[in-house]
């Protein structure tokens, strides 16, 4: 049987060599996962199956270029590969520490897509604290790229 590991390695293998990019937003257009920003209050990211169309929604005070909106986007591209017929919320400083199944899953997706190999031996010598200041990333993400 696949664990969770392998599954997430295989999907971000297959998407990201379809995208050519392993960019959370560019994976997600080249799947046919609309984005779209929107007032969402305290939730950071929302991902939702409407009509038999995917949607990640993310909170339109993220600006589109911060490293936020890259890991929301990730962590909602997770919940629409892994768990496709789910409706899941980002909230914001509080889903990176969420230990449910799902939203787990979702965090393994984000930290294994955003943070792969090659960076982890360009930042081999950094602190997490030092990797997360230069990558803008949270130290929660960086944490359960390396267990």
């Amino acid at each position: 049987m696949e664990t969770i590991h392998h599954r997430i390695r295989r999907l971000i293998r297959y998407y990201s060599r379809m995208a050519g990019s392993r960019d959370p937003v560019t994976i997600a257009k080249a799947a046919g996962i609309r984005i779209a920003c929107l007032p969402l209050g305290e939730i950071a990211g929302n991902y939702m199956l409407l009509k038999r169309k995917r949607w990640i929604f993310v909170n339109d005070n993220i600006q589109t270029d911060s490293p936020l909106f890259r890991v929301v986007v990730a962590h909602e591209l997770g919940h629409a590969l892994l768990h496709r017929k789910e409706n899941c919320a980002f909230l914001k400083h509080k889903t990176l520490l969420l230990t449910t199944g799902i939203e787990r899953e979702a965090n393994l997706f984000a930290a294994e897509l955003l943070i792969d190999a090659d960076m982890l031996e360009v930042y081999s010598d950094y602190t997490k604290e030092d990797f997360c200041r230069h990558t803008g990333y949270p130290k929660e993400l960086i944490e359960l790229r390396l267990k």
